[in-house]
């Protein structure tokens, strides 16, 4: 008999409004700013674009170089992610390559260094840091989406301001941030940043509950301040979360750098993780199964699970991971749980000495992606009273192959899942 409960597919009814031509859009948006007001040919224009997985960014960044190189201007990417990509500059370069956005598919220059310039000191003495290189442009638009921060809340969190203040600001800046208060600090950077630089606009992006961009907005420098909170209420109504509580167990297929700043988003799995206070959501135990390719091995949040498989732990690069959880004074997100041969191994550990048909289990493939979940049978009642979710399938048992790794019907995945 087996000692694992059986797995319902359920379908999470999510926020699906999108912008159908992310190109058409995006050049619409760069036209009515205009952009040709404030960039003339022969400028350099410096793009930062940071290390997160953002479903359109490759169309969007696209299109804002075809723009710029269209105004006879000379445009080069500039990595804007603090300390990420292992704190060098060739592994920052590596991971915009990774997002289809290497020189050779762009046609123009990554600049990539982590060497920085002190641009000024805000009110309260704190130094701002910026980029070598974006400091040498004659213009600077970043690109990045708008999401609620893992760490606190605010008016600004995961957005245009964090991306002046602690991407641009490299692994100097970041620490420097973080030290002081991170909260208070990003906004207070990102001013002197547009006080002080010539940042012309930026592009903010808000995705739906499918990870698919609901809103784009190309913002002038004076307004992104005024603009982003707005951007961010809009973001809060589109963010997924598992709707069901108490879980003994939560399995994430896959975290990493590329899915959140903290490998899960802790708003989905519990910001109490990190911060303390009250257990909410109360999943009781978290095992994580894989690392994204395009973390590149950077592990951070990996010391929120509970457990994980061997196989996760040998795609950790540890200095990688150390280096960006010390920048970011997140000494917990860098510690490696029990680690067990396989996911079997892990999934039967991590779940609690009842009857398998008690068991409160969910199987997520990470906590961008929740349109498919994978619930025990003992979550169907609660899944009846719930209208965001529909069972789409019969029980079926858990199953792994002879490696003990977990298998799921990938046809289904594909049928029912978040796009």
């Amino acid at each position: 008999m087996s000692t694992l409960p059986e797995i319902v597919p359920v379908r999470q009814h999510l926020t699906t409004g999108q912008i159908g031509d992310v190109a058409a859009h995006v050049r619409g948006q760069l036209q009515s700013l205009p952009l040709a007001a404030s960039i003339r040919p022969g400028m350099k224009v410096a793009v930062g674009v940071g290390s997160r997985g953002i479903g359109c960014i490759g169309a969007v960044v696209t299109t804002l170089v075809e723009e710029l190189l269209a105004l006879g201007t000379r445009p080069y990417l500039v990595p804007a992610m603090g300390s990420h990509g292992g704190g060098t500059a060739e592994g920052q370069a590596e991971v915009l390559a990774g997002y289809g956005l290497g020189s050779d598919r762009l046609g123009i220059l990554i600049r990539s260094s982590m060497e920085t310039v002190q641009i000024g000191t805000t009110p309260a003495g704190m130094p701002v840091y910026c980029d070598a290189n974006a400091v040498q442009a004659d213009a600077i638009i970043v690109v990045n989406r708008i999401k609620p921060h893992t760490a606190f809340r605010n008016r600004w969190e995961s957005g245009l301001f964090k991306m002046l203040a602690v991407g641009l600001g490299k692994e100097r800046g970041a620490a420097t941030l973080h030290s002081w208060g991170i909260a208070d600090a990003i906004p207070a950077a990102a001013r002197v940043v547009i006080a002080t630089l010539p940042v012309v606009a930026a592009i903010g992006i808000v995705e739906n509950g499918q990870h698919q961009p609901a809103q784009i907005e190309a913002i002038p420098a004076a307004a992104i301040e005024a603009r982003e909170p707005e951007l961010l209420d809009a973001a809060w109504t589109h963010l997924p979360r598992i709707p069901l509580e108490p879980l003994d167990l939560l399995v994430l297929q896959e975290i990493g750098k590329d899915i959140s700043g903290t490998g899960m988003d802790l708003n989905v799995v519990g910001m109490w993780r990190r911060t303390g206070g009250p257990v909410a959501p109360d999943f009781r135990a978290i095992v994580a199964l894989d690392l994204t390719p395009n973390s590149h091995g950077n592990a951070v949040g990996v010391g929120y699970c509970d457990l994980i498989p061997q196989r996760l732990a040998d795609k950790v690069d540890w200095p990688a991971t150390y280096t960006n959880c010390l920048t970011a004074g997140n000494f917990n997100g860098g510690k490696q749980p029990i680690t067990l041969p396989t996911d079997r191994a892990a999934i039967t550990a991590a779940l609690p000495r009842t009857a398998p048909s008690q068991a409160r289990l969910v199987i997520a493939r990470n906590t961008l992606d929740l349109g498919l979940l994978w619930v025990s049978t003992a979550l169907l009642p609660d899944i009846a009273n719930s209208p965001q979710l529909e069972p789409i399938g019969p029980a079926q048992p858990l199953t792994f192959d002879a490696a003990g790794t977990l298998t799921l019907p990938e046809a289904l995945a594909a049928t029912h899942g978040s796009p």
